[in-house]
């Protein structure tokens, strides 16, 4: 699975995926296992925040509801990163998410 220009190193794409055919609970579990489990790796969890904003994009046209969810939920962990991450890590993020 590739995003754009960038090649992705989790299956975040593919578990969110097939949490959207289970609805809002399901993509909300998916997002809190995989912030726990990796919301503080510096490249898987820059990735998780790249999915849930295209995950945002995507459904935008198709589905309110599920777009408002990803928007909510990128919002809180991009937030949480600009507000706990620092040097490298950091800079990683931003130079991606750029």
């Amino acid at each position: 699975m590739r995003l754009l220009d960038y090649e992705c190193q989790t299956t975040f794409w593919e578990d969110f995926s097939i949490a959207d055919r289970f609805g809002l609970g399901s993509v909300r579990d998916t997002y809190n296992r995989a912030r726990a489990e990796w919301g503080d790796d510096r490249v898987y969890g820059t990735e998780l925040s790249m999915v849930l904003n295209h995950k945002c994009w995507y459904y935008y046209e198709r589905n309110k509801t599920l777009s408002k969810l990803y928007s909510d939920l990128w919002t809180e962990y991009h937030d949480y990163v600009l507000d706990n991450w620092e040097g490298k890590d950091l800079q990683y993020y931003l130079q991606i998410t750029d």
